[in-house]
Protein backbone atom coordinates (compact mmCIF):
# COMPACT_ATOMS: atom_id res chain seq x y z
CA UNK A 1 0.00 0.00 0.00
CA UNK A 2 1.06 3.59 -0.86
CA UNK A 3 -0.44 6.06 1.47
CA UNK A 4 -0.51 9.58 0.86
CA UNK A 5 -1.45 12.76 2.71
CA UNK A 6 -3.09 16.19 0.34
CA UNK A 7 -5.05 18.49 0.06
CA UNK A 8 -6.21 19.84 3.45
CA UNK A 9 -4.64 16.82 5.49
CA UNK A 10 -6.84 14.14 4.35
CA UNK A 11 -5.82 10.70 3.99
CA UNK A 12 -5.87 8.18 0.82
CA UNK A 13 -4.07 5.19 -0.14
CA UNK A 14 -2.61 5.64 -3.96
CA UNK A 15 -3.47 3.04 -6.72
CA UNK A 16 -2.22 3.49 -9.71
CA UNK A 17 -3.01 7.15 -10.34
CA UNK A 18 -6.52 7.34 -8.17
CA UNK A 19 -6.11 8.48 -4.59
CA UNK A 20 -8.91 6.81 -2.75
CA UNK A 21 -9.45 8.91 -0.04
CA UNK A 22 -9.30 7.06 4.10
CA UNK A 23 -10.28 7.77 7.35
CA UNK A 24 -6.74 8.43 8.82
CA UNK A 25 -3.48 7.24 7.45
CA UNK A 26 -4.23 3.09 6.23
CA UNK A 27 -7.84 3.47 7.51
CA UNK A 28 -11.26 2.57 5.96
CA UNK A 29 -12.04 3.78 2.50
CA UNK A 30 -14.34 6.92 2.82
CA UNK A 31 -15.67 5.90 -0.81
CA UNK A 32 -14.61 9.52 -2.47
CA UNK A 33 -11.69 9.37 -4.77
CA UNK A 34 -9.13 12.17 -6.41
CA UNK A 35 -6.75 11.98 -9.51
CA UNK A 36 -3.14 11.89 -8.14
CA UNK A 37 -1.88 14.92 -10.43
CA UNK A 38 -4.93 17.14 -9.62
CA UNK A 39 -3.92 17.34 -5.64
CA UNK A 40 -1.70 18.96 -3.85
CA UNK A 41 0.56 16.45 -1.96
CA UNK A 42 1.55 16.99 1.81
CA UNK A 43 4.08 15.43 3.77
CA UNK A 44 3.02 11.90 5.13
CA UNK A 45 3.41 12.48 8.35
CA UNK A 46 2.18 14.35 11.37
CA UNK A 47 5.22 14.07 13.84
CA UNK A 48 5.41 15.26 17.29
CA UNK A 49 9.39 14.94 17.29
CA UNK A 50 11.55 13.82 14.02
CA UNK A 51 14.41 12.07 15.30
CA UNK A 52 17.86 11.78 13.17
CA UNK A 53 20.71 9.24 13.24
CA UNK A 54 23.70 10.89 12.10
CA UNK A 55 27.24 8.78 11.14
CA UNK A 56 25.33 5.26 9.79
CA UNK A 57 27.38 5.30 6.37
CA UNK A 58 30.98 4.46 6.71
CA UNK A 59 31.26 6.50 3.26
CA UNK A 60 30.09 9.19 4.95
CA UNK A 61 32.06 9.31 8.32
CA UNK A 62 34.99 9.31 5.94
CA UNK A 63 33.82 12.30 3.78
CA UNK A 64 33.33 14.04 7.14
CA UNK A 65 36.41 13.56 8.67
CA UNK A 66 35.99 11.32 11.08
CA UNK A 67 37.99 8.41 11.75
CA UNK A 68 36.16 5.94 13.73
CA UNK A 69 33.08 4.31 14.01
CA UNK A 70 30.47 5.24 16.18
CA UNK A 71 29.25 2.59 19.08
CA UNK A 72 25.90 3.34 18.82
CA UNK A 73 23.14 5.50 17.00
CA UNK A 74 24.06 8.69 17.60
CA UNK A 75 20.85 11.09 17.33
CA UNK A 76 19.93 14.68 16.78
CA UNK A 77 16.17 16.11 16.51
CA UNK A 78 14.50 18.25 13.85
CA UNK A 79 11.87 20.13 14.80
CA UNK A 80 8.20 19.45 13.49
CA UNK A 81 8.67 23.32 11.89
CA UNK A 82 11.12 21.85 9.05
CA UNK A 83 8.23 19.64 7.80
CA UNK A 84 8.24 20.81 3.76
CA UNK A 85 5.83 19.07 1.14
CA UNK A 86 6.80 17.13 -2.39
CA UNK A 87 7.56 19.67 -5.32
CA UNK A 88 7.80 22.75 -2.77
CA UNK A 89 9.83 25.77 -3.43
CA UNK A 90 12.67 25.85 -0.52
CA UNK A 91 14.09 29.23 0.15
CA UNK A 92 17.42 29.72 0.15
CA UNK A 93 17.78 30.66 3.85
CA UNK A 94 19.75 34.18 4.41
CA UNK A 95 21.50 32.95 7.38
CA UNK A 96 23.43 30.32 5.77
CA UNK A 97 25.96 30.40 2.59
CA UNK A 98 26.41 26.78 2.78
CA UNK A 99 23.45 24.61 2.29
CA UNK A 100 23.74 21.16 1.71
CA UNK A 101 21.25 18.14 0.74
CA UNK A 102 21.53 14.46 2.61
CA UNK A 103 19.15 12.05 1.14
CA UNK A 104 17.74 9.66 3.30
CA UNK A 105 15.14 6.44 3.37
CA UNK A 106 12.82 7.86 6.67
CA UNK A 107 10.35 5.45 8.76
CA UNK A 108 6.99 6.88 10.11
CA UNK A 109 5.50 5.54 13.16
CA UNK A 110 2.31 3.62 13.30
CA UNK A 111 2.04 2.32 16.65
CA UNK A 112 3.46 3.43 19.78
CA UNK A 113 7.12 2.26 21.06
CA UNK A 114 8.27 2.50 24.50
CA UNK A 115 11.16 -0.32 25.28
CA UNK A 116 10.65 -2.70 22.43
CA UNK A 117 13.01 -5.33 21.13
CA UNK A 118 14.88 -4.78 17.94
CA UNK A 119 13.04 -8.39 16.54
CA UNK A 120 9.58 -6.61 17.27
CA UNK A 121 10.83 -2.67 16.04
CA UNK A 122 9.69 -2.92 12.63
CA UNK A 123 6.41 -3.90 13.34
CA UNK A 124 5.69 -0.50 14.41
CA UNK A 125 6.38 1.25 11.79
CA UNK A 126 3.51 2.59 9.54
CA UNK A 127 5.42 2.86 6.14
CA UNK A 128 8.69 4.77 4.36
CA UNK A 129 9.52 7.21 2.50
CA UNK A 130 11.96 9.68 1.04
CA UNK A 131 13.22 12.29 2.79
CA UNK A 132 15.95 15.52 2.37
CA UNK A 133 18.24 16.20 5.55
CA UNK A 134 18.82 19.70 4.81
CA UNK A 135 21.67 21.31 6.11
CA UNK A 136 23.41 24.53 7.04
CA UNK A 137 26.99 22.97 6.88
CA UNK A 138 28.35 26.55 7.90
CA UNK A 139 26.64 27.20 10.67
CA UNK A 140 26.25 23.70 11.93
CA UNK A 141 30.01 23.88 12.71
CA UNK A 142 30.24 27.54 14.89
CA UNK A 143 26.63 26.91 17.06
CA UNK A 144 26.84 25.45 19.97
CA UNK A 145 23.65 23.48 19.17
CA UNK A 146 21.98 22.49 15.79
CA UNK A 147 18.74 24.37 15.93
CA UNK A 148 19.74 26.76 13.26
CA UNK A 149 21.38 24.06 11.10
CA UNK A 150 18.98 21.54 11.20
CA UNK A 151 15.56 22.71 11.93
CA UNK A 152 14.77 25.92 10.30
CA UNK A 153 11.72 25.95 8.24
CA UNK A 154 11.63 23.69 5.39
CA UNK A 155 14.71 21.89 5.92
CA UNK A 156 13.06 18.50 6.22
CA UNK A 157 10.97 17.68 2.51
CA UNK A 158 9.40 14.47 3.15
CA UNK A 159 7.15 12.23 0.71
CA UNK A 160 6.04 11.70 -1.33
CA UNK A 161 4.09 8.73 0.03
CA UNK A 162 4.34 6.00 2.69
CA UNK A 163 5.45 2.38 0.99
CA UNK A 164 4.31 -0.06 3.64
CA UNK A 165 5.33 -3.42 1.86
CA UNK A 166 9.15 -2.83 2.19
CA UNK A 167 12.38 -4.73 3.59
CA UNK A 168 14.25 -0.95 4.95
CA UNK A 169 17.60 -2.87 4.65
CA UNK A 170 17.04 -3.82 0.95
CA UNK A 171 16.61 -0.81 -1.10
CA UNK A 172 18.82 1.53 -3.07
CA UNK A 173 18.73 5.34 -2.22
CA UNK A 174 19.99 7.86 -4.50
CA UNK A 175 20.30 11.52 -4.47
CA UNK A 176 20.35 13.57 -7.58
CA UNK A 177 21.20 17.42 -8.36
CA UNK A 178 20.08 18.98 -11.21
CA UNK A 179 19.48 15.47 -12.78
CA UNK A 180 23.37 14.68 -11.46
CA UNK A 181 23.75 11.57 -9.32
CA UNK A 182 25.42 12.69 -6.22
CA UNK A 183 24.53 10.04 -3.45
CA UNK A 184 24.13 6.54 -4.10
CA UNK A 185 23.77 3.97 -1.66
CA UNK A 186 21.93 0.82 0.03
CA UNK A 187 20.78 0.04 3.17
CA UNK A 188 21.79 -2.89 3.43
CA UNK A 189 25.51 -0.96 4.06
CA UNK A 190 24.33 0.98 7.23
CA UNK A 191 26.16 0.27 10.30
CA UNK A 192 23.02 0.24 12.26
CA UNK A 193 20.08 -0.84 10.66
CA UNK A 194 16.89 -0.07 11.10
CA UNK A 195 15.27 -2.05 13.31
CA UNK A 196 17.84 -1.58 15.79
CA UNK A 197 17.71 2.63 15.53
CA UNK A 198 13.91 1.99 16.37
CA UNK A 199 14.97 -0.47 19.37
CA UNK A 200 17.33 1.83 20.77
CA UNK A 201 15.46 4.98 20.37
CA UNK A 202 12.58 3.81 21.79
CA UNK A 203 14.94 2.21 25.15
CA UNK A 204 14.81 6.13 26.49
CA UNK A 205 12.24 8.09 24.47
CA UNK A 206 8.66 7.27 23.63
CA UNK A 207 7.99 6.97 20.07
CA UNK A 208 4.40 7.54 19.06
CA UNK A 209 2.04 7.35 15.74
CA UNK A 210 3.31 9.86 13.21
CA UNK A 211 7.15 10.34 14.29
CA UNK A 212 9.70 10.02 12.04
CA UNK A 213 12.46 8.51 11.54
CA UNK A 214 15.95 9.26 9.66
CA UNK A 215 18.32 6.38 9.48
CA UNK A 216 21.17 8.26 7.72
CA UNK A 217 23.00 9.17 4.59
CA UNK A 218 25.71 7.86 2.34
CA UNK A 219 28.38 9.39 0.69
CA UNK A 220 28.24 12.67 -1.54
CA UNK A 221 26.76 14.90 0.51
CA UNK A 222 27.02 17.99 -1.20
CA UNK A 223 26.54 21.75 -1.33
CA UNK A 224 22.81 23.38 -3.13
CA UNK A 225 22.45 26.90 -4.73
CA UNK A 226 19.30 28.64 -5.42
CA UNK A 227 17.73 27.05 -8.62
CA UNK A 228 18.80 23.56 -7.91
CA UNK A 229 16.41 20.94 -8.32
CA UNK A 230 17.05 18.16 -6.11
CA UNK A 231 15.63 14.59 -6.19
CA UNK A 232 16.19 11.72 -3.75
CA UNK A 233 14.90 8.29 -5.02
CA UNK A 234 14.60 5.31 -3.13
CA UNK A 235 13.66 1.82 -4.63
CA UNK A 236 10.07 0.42 -3.92
CA UNK A 237 8.80 4.27 -2.67
CA UNK A 238 9.51 6.62 -5.15
CA UNK A 239 10.84 10.35 -5.45
CA UNK A 240 10.82 13.11 -3.74
CA UNK A 241 11.52 16.45 -5.94
CA UNK A 242 12.24 19.91 -4.07
CA UNK A 243 13.01 23.22 -5.87
CA UNK A 244 15.91 25.80 -3.89
CA UNK A 245 14.37 29.30 -4.64
CA UNK A 246 16.27 32.51 -3.78
CA UNK A 247 16.08 33.77 -0.18
CA UNK A 248 12.72 35.52 0.51
CA UNK A 249 13.78 39.27 1.26
CA UNK A 250 13.35 39.43 5.28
Amino acid sequence: MRIVRFGRGTWGSVEGEVIRATRGPGGPSTGRTYRLHEVRLLPPARPTKIVCVGRNFRGHIREMGHDSLPQEPGLFLKAPNALAAPDEAIPYPAFTHLLHYEGELAAVIGRTMREVPEEAALDHVLGYTCTLDLTARDVQAKDLQWVRAKSADKFLPLGPWLATDLDPQDVWLRTYVNGELRQEGHTADMIFPVARILAYISSFMTLVPGDVVLTGTPEGVGELRPGDEVEVAVDGVGVLRVRIAPAVPG
